[in-house]
């Protein structure tokens, strides 16, 4: 009897089809940035790619690569898990002092919308059309609850959140606050810079977690 067939995986075979697949998604993030939803086509992702239409289409559904590259776009990785639970960001917080913690929220909020607002834009566009881009647009948004759930717990932590605060609430606040769609009115419509937004927010969220008395 012939010997089984040995099946392997080549790393660099691996490698070449993740970097494929990022520059895909970073084209098809720039497509929708700049035409929409319904102005992209998977051509137009395959032009900007430098790759065949067939290897767009072997990347995902139109509405995949859509949020596929948001999340890369924002968070810098595809994951369905909020930015705060992973290690490196828990990491980040316990090393930043206390009296800094405003600060860092807005500054990582900054940069991340600076990457993103948007092609947000083009989500959100894009979900009132399409239901499975709703779909993945609510899930999105509960991971970013889920996200400032963990940095009030993470002020919590550090005794910063006055005693009989609404922990929910101050999350809810704190997300609008810090949402790519403020990001956007602030710095692409009025005109404000990047580092005067961020001096913004670092001074509203210390007003709201740290300087605001408890709701009676």
């Amino acid at each position: 009897m012939d010997a089984p067939r040995r099946t392997y995986a080549s790393p660099l075979r691996t490698a070449q089809a993740e970097q494929t697949r990022e520059r895909v998604l970073r084209a098809a993030a720039a497509q929708f940035a700049a035409h929409g939803y319904a102005g992209t086509s998977l051509g137009s992702i395959a032009a900007q790619a430098g790759v065949a239409v067939g290897t767009v289409k072997l990347t995902g559904a139109k509405h995949e690569l859509l949020l596929a590259a948001f999340e890369l776009v924002f968070s810098g990785r595809e994951s369905r898990d909020p930015i705060m639970s992973e290690r490196s960001a828990q990491e980040l917080v316990e090393a930043t002092p206390t009296d800094q913690l405003p600060e860092l929220v807005a500054a990582v909020a900054a940069e991340l919308n600076a990457r993103a607002a948007t092609l947000w834009t083009a989500v959100t566009a894009a979900a009132n059309t399409d239901d499975a881009v709703r779909q993945a647009v609510d899930d999105l948004l509960e991971r970013r609850r889920a996200d400032f759930r963990l940095i009030v717990a993470a002020f919590d932590d550090r005794g910063l959140v006055a005693d009989g605060a609404d922990r929910a609430e101050l999350a809810a606040i704190l997300s609008f606050l810090a949402s790519p769609e403020g990001y956007r009115q602030l710095v692409h419509e009025s005109g404000l810079s990047p580092d005067r937004y961020k001096q913004w927010l670092a001074r509203a969220i210390r007003q709201v977690v740290i300087d605001q008395p408890p709701a009676g």
